[in-house]
């Protein structure tokens, strides 16, 4: 069965798969480059440009990236500038679909006369003058006249992408929410996220010398990642990589959402804190609701705390669908208890960096929340958790009127009107990922079937309440 969506996302992997199976052995990864590079420029796949020498520059800039490199203030999403050049720039463009009309609805319609003629009588556009208001492209009766949006800053709902002088693109820190929209839309993999999977395999390959027990703890969105193999077969997989304990985050959860149920009824209106980007969003683009952002942490770090307290030398490390919580994890509230975060991407280049075949392995089940905590995956679960833990606390007569926001449009709409004090609802459920966390920047497969593994692995869980 196909595993990636992309060819982007296989180099992505053969990249991390390589630098994981040399940092087991001990080696620094650009010793062996040239090895990395022959595996990862597989001979008869597409290259990655337009030449090998490029090919291999690239290939050692996403070694960088993933060996953890450090680079501008928000540094979890970083720019693979050599790689980011084969997109037109952005803006109105004439195609060849002008006719050179008599009309010249597009010179007469522009404000700033940016629009010239040639001899024979065809729009052409001064970039100089131009301001990109559209108006020549409305007016043009044979639409002629496109707006070119290069993919990133078309993923980009919060404008945080611009092209710099050199052509490339380039993040404002200020805007950016961490979302990864622009990691998975660009077609030529300019854009990655920060690593953390030569940590994670060090932390394990050293634990004899450490002494300290390493901890997974994962999110529930696991079930819907590895259609060949079952939950507990990647649990087990788990353990066979050398992590001694596995926790379900969805015990998180369950317990944040007792938590969120009773802020609400103390504040009377409340906006979800599980979602990263939709906090840091709310922060960016909404400043003055920030105070109705639930006090109440992410399951991860919960979850993280839950573990910290029982075993304060553990090493946890967070697996999940999502490119921002990498950048949560660097807050100081969340960084005690949550050491590293690595993607379900990353994960399967771990596995088959040790030739773990997660289908043919015995199951481990793994048990400890409810069906409420592991449906906060999905668009609508964290809704469902609270309604369900104010009738277990008694309070079923508490007026609930939630807003479900799936996806950061939705989002965008409902803060507009709380801004405005015009939201007919007291709680706001925010997930930036279509679907959820199911629908995540950081997971194999970002569609199919996801919704149907999910409430299969939210039927399994033997707890039946939240409490």
């Amino acid at each position: 069965m196909k595993i990636f969506d992309s060819r982007v996302q296989e180099v992505k992997y053969l990249v991390l798969r390589e630098i994981a199976k040399q940092t087991w052995n001990k080696k620094d990864a650009f010793s062996v480059f040239n090895e990395i590079s022959n595996k990862v420029l597989i001979k008869g796949e597409p290259p990655i440009s337009c030449c090998i020498y490029k090919d291999r520059a690239i290939v050692a800039d996403r070694m960088r990236i993933a060996l953890g490199t450090d680079i501008g203030k928000k540094n979890t999403v970083q720019v693979v500038s050599i790689a980011c050049d084969e997109c037109p720039k952005s803006g109105h463009t004439v195609t060849n679909l002008c006719r050179g009309c008599l009309a010249h609805n597009c010179k007469e319609s522009c404000p700033t006369d940016a629009i010239f003629l040639d001899d024979r009588g065809y729009a052409h556009i001064d970039k100089g003058r131009c301001v990109e208001c559209g108006r020549c492209a409305i007016s043009c009766k044979y639409h002629a006249i496109t707006n070119i949006k290069r993919p990133c800053e078309s993923a980009c709902k919060v404008d945080a992408i611009f092209m710099n002088d050199e052509g490339d693109a380039e993040i404002i820190p200020e805007k950016c929410i961490v979302c990864g929209a622009c990691v998975w839309e660009c077609p030529f993999g300019a854009m990655l996220d920060k690593s953390f999977i030569v940590d994670v395999i060090e932390e394990i390959r050293d634990k004899e010398i450490t002494g300290k027990k390493i901890y997974a703890i994962v999110a529930p969105a696991v079930a819907s990642q590895y259609p060949d193999a079952t939950l507990g077969q990647v649990i087990t997989a788990l353990k066979k990589v050398g992590f001694d304990y596995v926790v379900e985050v969805a015990k998180g959860a369950d317990e944040v959402v007792k938590s969120e149920a009773v802020e609400l009824m103390e504040k009377g209106f409340l906006t979800s804190s599980c979602c990263p980007a939709f906090v840091e969003y709310i922060n960016v683009a909404f400043p003055e609701l920030s105070e109705h952002i639930s006090h109440t942490p992410s399951p991860m770090a919960v979850t993280g705390r839950m573990v910290k307290e029982e075993d304060p030398n553990a090493v946890v490390t967070f697996i999940g669908p999502c490119i921002s919580k990498k950048w949560e994890q660097a807050h100081d509230s969340v960084n005690p208890y949550v050491d590293h975060v690595i993607t379900f991407e990353e994960l399967l280049a771990i596995f088959d960096s040790k030739d773990i075949k997660i289908e043919t392995l015995e199951e481990t089940d793994i048990q400890g929340a409810s069906p409420f905590g592991r449906g906060f995956a999905m668009s609508g679960g964290v809704t469902r958790a609270v309604q369900e833990a104010l009738v277990e606390l008694g309070h079923s007569d508490f007026e609930f009127k939630p807003v479900v926001c799936n996806g950061i449009d939705e989002c965008k709409a409902a803060l507009m009107k709380a801004k405005r004090g015009k939201l007919d609802g007291n709680f706001i459920e925010g997930m930036i990922c279509d679907m959820g966390c199911i629908g995540g920047r950081g997971t194999l497969r970002n569609k199919k079937n996801s919704a149907m593994h999910l409430e299969k692995y939210c039927s399994a869980a033997k707890k039946e309440t939240i409490f």
